[in-house]
């Protein structure tokens, strides 16, 4: 009889009634790309703290795919992007309210990349918005965005801090794009490390929500939290942790009650 039940049950696999698959395995399916722009004499130091967050995620079995300045042009992103699970990116800003009229759906909110192939690390073209859905992610894919201007609510080095009602506008308009990629989450780090999210999605509970894994970061500060429904994206919501009065520097945007499993799943 036992004999029979497991030619059966392997028969059931084979036909792909089910599959089991070990945890360990499973996050070897999971792909996490990295991309450092160019930052001119910034972009080593940008390319260490890439290389610190590769060093993570591949400890947790995924499948790590780095595209770095000077050769993250946008023919390399796009195509190292498709299917990604988790997408990171390291590099300037260019977002929308800002000084740099006119808007530009087509060079702002979104990635500022290398115009060409191996010419150094100041060749910076922006690929905004309207770009973003080409990438192509998985299914309930997460975006994270390291250092950037303006994807948290900030402003540039140097300018003055945002009104709140700025600053609500710029998480809105940079998260639209990738939201329209496939991912379900874009979350945003001006000044602190965004390691805490790749220890949710591969280490925390498979409950626990993208609203949860935000509040989970040791950098969080509470204490003038700011929440907002998207004008830009329908069914969307935002969160944002300003740590002192305009200061938005932590915020993430997207389908927040969007769990780890189903990250995990995707």
């Amino acid at each position: 009889m036992r004999s029979l039940l497991v030619a059966v049950l392997a028969a059931l696999v084979g036909f792909g009634a089910f599959t089991a698959v070990a945890p360990g395995v499973r996050a070897a399916t999971h792909k996490v790309v990295i991309v450092v722009g160019p930052t001119g004499s910034s972009t080593a130091n940008y390319r260490t703290n890439a290389n610190l967050l590769a060093t993570q995620a591949a400890s947790y079995g995924a499948t790590v795919v780095k595209v770095y300045s000077p050769n993250a042009t946008w023919s390399r992103v796009s195509s190292a992007a498709h299917g990604a699970n988790v997408l990171i990116y390291l590099g300037h800003g260019n977002g929308w309210p800002s000084p740099h009229y006119p808007f530009s759906t087509a060079r702002m909110d979104g990635l500022g990349l290398n115009a060409t192939l191996n010419a150094g690390n100041s060749n910076t073209r922006y690929y905004g918005e309207s770009y973003m859905p080409y990438l192509h992610l998985a299914p309930n894919a997460v975006v994270v965005l390291n250092r950037l201007c303006y994807a948290s609510g900030d402003s540039e080095w140097g300018a003055a801090n945002p009104t709140r009602a700025t600053a609500i506008k710029r998480v809105d308009n940079y998260g639209a794009g990738f939201l329209r990629s496939g991912a379900k989450a874009v979350f945003a780090s001006g000044i602190t490390s965004v390691s805490y999210v790749l220890r949710g999605l591969f280490r925390g509970s498979a409950s626990m929500s993208m609203a949860q894994l935000f509040w989970s970061d040791p950098s969080r500060t509470v204490s003038y939290k700011i929440a907002f429904t998207s004008t830009r994206t329908s069914s969307a919501t935002a969160l944002m942790d300003p740590y002192a009065p305009n200061r938005y520097y932590r915020s993430v945007i997207g389908k927040l009650g969007t769990t780890v499993g189903n990250w995990r799943s995707g």
